[in-house]
């Protein structure tokens, strides 16, 4: 699908109610194809690699801001007015960007392994993993990827969920992941999510960077918001614990 000048690649399958699902840093829509398949049975789910991300080519002016705008455009060549919007790690900026920018698009927020705008520490870190990407490519990346932002009971547990994250990130263009990191150096607090709209804060006990302390604080902020730790999981929400995040969806939904 072309939209706002890009080339994105963008499934959509089921009907009914729409369903958005955001993937964040070094992630596909294949990221939630657990979950894609359970929601397609009574929602239309779209799912979109974001621009430079998976099957959607290099593109120029990557902002978390031209993500949530180029979602609002999805929604709208799709004829769909407004959606449940469901996003993962740096994802998560990028819905509630898209929910603070096009608040009309957007009927609840399902967050996973939700993270703050990062501090200095955190920019610079993914200023350094571009060059790495630039100089050396995915492979070098790659495995920090898994031993960091899976718990180690996956690891250990589900070695085939550690090989499908570092194939996510083996498979990525290696200068798309490096705009997206330096997007993600660049991002900035969206604010507050909106009292009014229903809001699901899923994380894991082991998530170091989405720790269930910020999915506490957006909550706390928001004043309803249902809030999901699941025991024994790390980063890779939807993927380390597809069952019970599946359910807690389509209960939210």
């Amino acid at each position: 699908m072309h939209v706002n000048g890009k080339d994105l690649a963008v499934e959509v399958e089921g009907e009914g109610p729409a369903v958005l699902l955001v993937h964040g840093l070094g992630g596909t829509s294949n990221f939630y194809q657990v979950q894609a398949d359970a929601l397609a049975a009574s929602h239309r789910v779209v799912r979109v690699d974001s621009a430079g991300a998976g099957r959607s080519p290099v593109a120029d002016g990557i902002t978390v801001e031209s993500h949530a705008d180029d979602l609002a455009e999805v929604l709208d060549a799709l004829g769909i007015e407004s959606a449940a919007v469901v996003g993962h790690s740096m994802g998560t900026l990028v819905v509630r960007a898209l929910a603070a920018r096009h608040p009309s698009k957007v009927t609840a927020l399902a967050l996973l392994g939700a993270v703050r705008e990062p501090a200095e520490a955190g920019r610079q870190a993914q200023r350094d993993r571009a060059a790495v990407l630039r100089d050396k490519g995915t492979a070098a990346v790659a495995p920090g990827v898994v031993a960091n932002a899976l718990s180690e009971t996956t690891r250990r547990d589900k070695p085939e969920v550690a090989a499908f994250v570092r194939e996510l990130v083996m498979r990525q263009d290696p200068e798309g992941y490096a705009r997206n990191c330096e997007a993600l150096a660049a991002a900035t607090d969206p604010g507050p999510v909106d009292p009014a709209l229903p809001l699901l804060l899923i994380t894991g006990d082991d998530d170091k960077v989405g720790p269930p302390d910020a999915s506490r604080e957006l909550a706390d902020a928001h004043g309803s918001a249902v809030v999901e730790v699941l025991p024994g999981v790390g980063h890779w929400t939807a993927l380390e614990a597809a069952g019970p995040v599946t359910d807690h969806l389509l209960k939210f939904l």
